[in-house]
């Protein structure tokens, strides 16, 4: 399905499930436009994202997540560095997720569908603020986030040949508007339901990026069916 993708185990005492909880702590090229509701397509326009990818840096990690020093995220991504991510999960209302396509112009993976947004913290930039951050810039709004898990996952893009190996950090947020995605970054975006979301991993599994599937797997075992905890 997904060339080099693995899962890593966490060991780490402070993430030990708690009955009922799962692993969980709080803190304070292929569309597929069938399934989930309208896909609205983000309007396209001439960018060149290489450049700036090239210039920012990421946060190397080891497993438990201490800073390693610091590399270029194209560096990272073609050795394959574990380094310091986050991705998001926003929902609304009516318990739908709120999915994206990545742009075509994406350094890797481009074209698949993914969760709400993806990203790095910068040298110095603490998770939570960064998560907030991208967020607005990928998609134009901002909601309250909690972090909810934590993973280490390997894959390899079998296009670009890059190679994503990152320790993730696993944030959710409730939003009741509309996203104002940038062009350069979003290529589509709808909103899916659960089931939705599963029968088309299910079905189209190329059209997705390799760390969507596992995070709704791990994420959907931890908070339940739905996978809709309340962000207070």
């Amino acid at each position: 399905m997904w060339p080099e993708l693995c899962l890593e185990a966490l060991d780490r005492p402070e993430w030990k499930s708690a009955p009922g909880e799962g692993r969980i702590r709080i803190w304070k090229r292929e569309p597929n436009n069938k399934v989930g509701g309208k896909v609205v397509d983000a309007a396209s326009a001439p960018v060149h994202p290489l450049t700036r990818d090239e210039e920012e840096q990421v946060v190397c990690v080891d497993r438990y997540d201490r800073r390693r020093g610091a590399a270029s995220k194209l560096e990272a991504h073609r050795r394959g560095l574990l380094h310091r991510a986050f991705s998001i999960l926003v929902f609304n209302e009516r318990r739908e997720l709120l999915l994206q396509r990545r742009a075509d112009t994406k350094y890797h993976f481009a074209g698949r569908w993914s969760n709400t947004c993806c990203g790095h913290p910068r040298p110095g930039e603490g998770t939570d603020a960064a998560a907030a951050r991208r967020l607005r810039e990928e998609l134009g709004f901002a909601a309250p986030l909690e972090e909810h898990q934590q993973l280490i996952y390997r894959a390899r893009d079998p296009v670009s040949g890059l190679i994503e190996h990152e320790y993730l950090h696993v944030f959710q947020g409730i939003f009741a508007g509309e996203p104002v995605p940038s062009p350069e970054e979003v290529g589509a975006w709808r909103w899916a339901s659960i089931p939705d979301v599963r029968e088309d991993l299910a079905g189209s599994p190329d059209s997705f990026t390799p760390w969507f599937a596992l995070l709704m797997d791990r994420f959907l075992e931890a908070a339940g069916t739905d996978g809709i905890r309340r962000v207070g």
